[in-house]
């Protein structure tokens, strides 16, 4: 378990500051303390006359407070983290923990100081403001491992492209785009403080970095007293729980909408407002350096994704309206919509009952409008769109990975591994895992989980998970039954035509459109509820498997949770691409859902194909899961913000500071992320797994992107307190769950590594996933898997060139030969309609035969109701077009991913540039130093031996210590100066000569 370092202050409590002495000796100021006389609060009397105050309390000067300062009363130390508590029944157990806490972290090297209740807007919370001074932010970032400048790069920038003045408009001003000159860096280093280009110790870490240590610390401070080690009694994140604090956050630097008045306040939350949260901005670039700096490398790393997202899909939208476009341009040309609708060949056709007792004989024109409709996604352009989005996302997944790879070298991130992350164990594992053993790599003792524990866990964890997914695929029946039983209750009430009499849409509804419509949105609903129940589920199993770091417990929540959206959001449509009309039967000898005992018959596809049906099941499930999400982000905070802060507004007389603004404003939860990153992923399966069905999906998912990005983008500046900044190279485990989305919509092949590529495996919970360029077997082709079996586009090809009537090829007479024959007197009696269900033109006597779409030989046939060769004609063209496109889409993936590697040649050769100038400069750092240590030791070591003639073989000990470093340094450090390692060699000769150094 991580211990941090206590400094024990016996200074009386009157004094205004304990000192302590750090290593070297040197004092160090480790908190402040003050004397408070509270009046009249009755609260903080009863403490106080007890004997005890807790730590931090200070009177409270009511005069020239400025409202939006982020500074302690002395203007001088910044405010780095803000603890708000009240008093309530359970007051006096709470005042304990709290002054065993704030005393712990004095003695943390933290400073304190509370704001009264009286000063507050409501009158009830206390205000516990944290200060980290130079020495507890040295020490910490050395521990961490934080990088910071050393010297200014001089690595030229890139040239600037042709035509970049064509980009002026959507570019934003430069100290925007980059707030912080270009630096070399380096992990911080405690003992070489004068390496580094400190001008100023208290601007020296930025605002994130200091929140960032501040919270590492609050994790990991105990709050029991040093007689009793009760260590469940440690963190923060335990006192927010048991509510002995109401919240613990960073400040903003300002308000949103206007600069600090303090001119040592940076403003970055009113620029980050101004030219990126208001939506006037959308067409404008993201600040991304900005976000990064103010909210951490996390945050900056997902806006950064969804922007290439957000372009990337710019040009898959296009090629859909073209698609689109195409369709509504064929329109005239398409001869099956007109053979349906005309009267002489579509109106004479009459087609079998749809569904047992209460479905009546229909006449094929009657789906006229639905085939037109199906035509303007169900044509040839959507063929070539389908293998375009192939391409495309594979040229979204690569170009990607250059982008980050740029990210990681511009935001230093790139000698940021995931063995950083050891170092922040989560305080709950370390609490809750009990038995210590020994670490092989670090030969230290450290928490672990036993085998037989883990195993428990993680079966208990599995059994759930597959009990919610059941759960989801019995609604899925659920749903399924619903549209096998209302759509003979809609075929009996429409069978008159009743709706036709509503004004304008009364002409499209038909029972297949109710049905499909009713069903989706009762699915949607359920989705949802569904998403809801299930976020805690997986939260709860996922604290129960107890994961070791932030990152795994990311992951292995990440996992549960896709898995369970993704059988969720898509198992409808699954469910209509390829289970629908694939199981029906034929007259005669029809399936039943649940045997014959269920009446529930299979349902049939229209003449045209489940496209379009396809088509709005998807339409309501992404565009209403877009518009709740949107209304979900942008109002509940704004009107729980406005709720929250109703009370500060009755008191205008209270001064309204900047540590009260932020506690009115929401939480920004550690899932934060998580769920925008879900949002977008569930979004990014919706048009690719099922995009050939609706070629306008990334026109609507781009739409929404630009509004979700600036929603966003406003919600953190304006409606969030300021999270606690967090480091990240990537977008961790949502990149390979891209990639299995990827897989699954587009390719069927191995992942072959990139031969220029130096990624290494990373396992995840997942261990069939890898990272990089993947080592992995997709499962199939979902793209062309519905163009083949859900799109009526192969059966109408097969018919063009190989059973079209005369010389010409022409699709005259595909819905004839599409449709098989039925003789109405050999039909059960369990499926025939009942006789009031009979339209008023049908005569038993003159109609004998009914129509039903299949293959099969006619009635009186030696074969009869057999399948025809073209069935099996068609159903090889399928699986052909399967493996054509297959491989077609695998050859140009192949070719782009060994063409585009992951890494520019630029971003490479800037990396390697900079280690060696890090390497230089090191090394002529402590060359120099060695050599002002050399100089001081030859001098001190002149001054002993005139001091002791008698006695020439003593040698002062700082001198022999510092030749003995020399020393260390000359055999030790790799490829030294030769001369100067000749210099240093002759000195240490002449020294062991005189006498002034030992054999040892």
């Amino acid at each position: 378990m991580s211990v941090l370092p206590q400094i024990s202050c016996n200074s009386p409590p009157t004094l205004f500051r304990c000192q302590s002495r750090d290593v070297n000796g040197c004092a160090v100021l480790t908190g402040y303390r003050r004397t408070f006389q509270a009046g009249n609060n009755g609260s903080i009397n009863s403490i106080s006359d007890r004997g005890t105050q807790l730590p931090g309390h200070r009177e409270i000067d009511k005069f020239g407070q400025n409202r939006d300062s982020v500074f302690f009363r002395d203007g001088v130390r910044r405010i780095d983290f803000v603890l708000s508590y009240v008093d309530d029944k359970d007051g006096d157990k709470k005042a304990e923990r709290r002054r065993e806490f704030e005393a712990n972290l004095e003695k943390a090297g933290l400073e304190l100081e509370t704001e009264d209740k009286s000063a507050s807007d409501d009158r009830k919370t206390y205000y516990l403001k944290i200060h980290a001074p130079w020495e507890v932010l040295a020490t910490y970032a050395d521990v961490l491992k934080i990088k910071v400048p050393f010297k200014a790069s001089d690595i030229p920038k890139a040239r600037e492209v042709p035509l970049e003045w064509f980009t002026h408009p959507f570019r934003l001003p430069d100290n925007i785009m980059r707030p912080e000159p270009d630096y070399f860096t380096a992990p911080f280093d405690k003992s070489k403080v004068d390496f580094f280009l400190i001008d100023d110790k208290d601007t020296f870490f930025p605002p994130s970095t200091r929140n960032r240590i501040v919270y590492y610390i609050l994790t990991r401070c105990p709050y029991y007293k040093e007689d009793r080690k009760e260590k469940d009694k440690t963190g923060i994140k335990r006192l927010l729980n048991n509510s002995t604090y109401t919240s613990a956050y960073p400040l903003h630097d300002c308000q949103y909408w206007k600069k600090a008045q303090d001119m040592q306040c940076e403003s970055e939350r009113y620029h980050l407002y101004r030219y990126w949260a208001r939506f006037l901005c959308f067409y404008k670039e993201q600040p991304l350096n900005l976000i990064k700096k103010y909210y951490g490398e996390k945050i900056g790393i997902y806006f950064a994704w969804l922007g290439f997202y957000t372009e990337m899909l710019f040009f898959a939208a296009v090629m859909g309206v073209i698609c689109f476009v195409y369709g509504v341009l064929s329109y005239e040309d398409n001869i099956t919509s007109k053979e349906i609708c005309d009267p002489e060949i579509g109106g004479r056709i009459v087609m079998c009952p749809l569904c047992d007792k209460k479905c009546s004989y229909w006449k094929l024109n009657s789906t006229c409008l639905s085939s037109w409709q199906s035509h303007l996604f169900d044509n040839e352009g959507t063929v070539f769109f389908a293998m375009f989005m192939g391409i495309w996302v594979t040229l979204f997944l690569e170009f990607w990975k250059r982008r980050q790879a740029r990210l990681e070298y511009e935001w230093d991130l790139v000698d940021f591994e995931e063995e950083q992350q050891q170092l922040q164990i989560r305080p709950e594992y370390e609490l809750k895992c009990t038995g210590r053993r020994l670490n092989r790599i670090t030969q230290e003792m450290e928490p672990y989980l036993p085998f037989p524990s883990k195993c428990a866990r993680f079966c208990l964890s599995g059994a759930t998970v597959l009990f919610w997914t059941c759960l989801i695929v019995a609604c899925i029946m659920g749903v399924i039954a619903y549209r096998l039983a209302v759509y003979a209750a809609f075929a009996s009430v429409m069978k008159d035509s009743s709706t036709s009499k509503i004004q304008l849409v009364g002409s499209l509804i038909t029972p297949q459109l109710a049905t499909s419509v009713t069903a989706s949105c009762i699915n949607f609903v359920i989705i949802l509820i569904l998403n809801f129940l299930y976020e805690h589920v997986a939260i709860w199993i996922t604290d129960m498997e107890i994961p070791k770091t932030h990152l795994e417990y990311e992951n292995k929540l990440t996992m549960k949770m896709f898995m369970f959206q993704f059988v969720n959001y898509y198992s409808s449509c699954f469910y209509v691409a390829f289970f629908k009309g694939k199981f029906v039967g034929h007259p005669g000898n029809y399936s039943y859902m649940f045997g014959k005992w269920s009446m529930l018959r299979n349902e049939e596809c229209a003449p045209g194909g489940c496209l379009i049906e396809l088509t709005t099941q998807l339409l309501i499930v992404m565009a209403g899961k877009q518009m709740v999400g949107n209304v979900q982000e942008a109002l509940l905070p704004l009107l729980r913000n406005w709720w929250g802060s109703r009370k500060g507004r009755s008191h205008p007389e209270s001064t309204y500071s900047r540590w009260e603004q932020d506690h009115d404003l929401q939480n920004f939860s550690q899932f934060g992320l998580f769920y925008e990153y879900l949002e977008m992923v569930i979004q990014f399966g919706f048009i690719t797994l099922f995009v050939a069905s609706f070629p306008l999906a990334p026109l609507l998912a781009l739409f929404n992107n630009i509004l979700e990005v600036r929603v966003d983008a406003w919600k953190f500046t304006t409606q969030f307190r300021r999270p606690v900044a967090a480091k990240a190279r990537n977008i961790g485990a949502w990149e390979e769950i891209l990639n299995v989305v990827a897989i699954l919509s587009v390719d069927s092949y191995p992942r072959i590594p990139h031969p220029k590529s130096n990624s290494v495996p990373v396992k995840l919970p997942s261990k069939l996933i890898m990272s990089g360029k993947r080592n992995i077997w997709s499962c199939n082709q979902n793209g062309a898997f519905i163009m083949a079996f859900t799109s009526d586009m192969i059966p109408r090809l097969v018919y063009l060139y190989a059973y079209h009537p005369g010389s010409v090829a022409t699709m005259e007479g595909y819905i004839t030969n599409s449709l098989s024959f039925y003789n109405i007197s050999q039909i059960p009696l369990l499926n025939l309609p009942e006789p009031e269900e009979n339209p008023s033109w049908f005569n038993s006597s003159t109609i004998t035969t009914c129509r039903y779409r299949d293959y099969r030989f006619p009635p009186g046939h030696e074969k009869q109701y057999t399948h025809t060769m073209q069935f099996w004609h068609i159903l090889a063209a399928k699986l052909a077009f399967i493996i054509i496109m297959e491989h077609v889409v695998f050859v140009v993936k192949f070719f782009v991913a060994w063409l585009i590697p992951d890494v520019p040649a630029e971003v490479k050769a800037r990396i390697k540039r900079e280690r060696f100038l890090v390497q230089e400069y090191l090394h002529n750092y402590e060359v120099e130093k060695l050599k002002m240590q050399l100089s001081q030791s030859f001098c001190l070591s002149t001054e002993t031996a005139s001091l002791l003639p008698s006695s020439p073989k003593c040698t002062c000990i700082t001198a022999h210590l510092q030749w003995r470093k020399a020393w260390r340094y000359i055999t030790e450090i790799s490829a030294p100066n030769p001369l100067e390692c000749g210099l240093l060699l002759l000195r240490l000769s002449l020294e062991k000569a005189a006498g002034n150094l030992t054999d040892e």
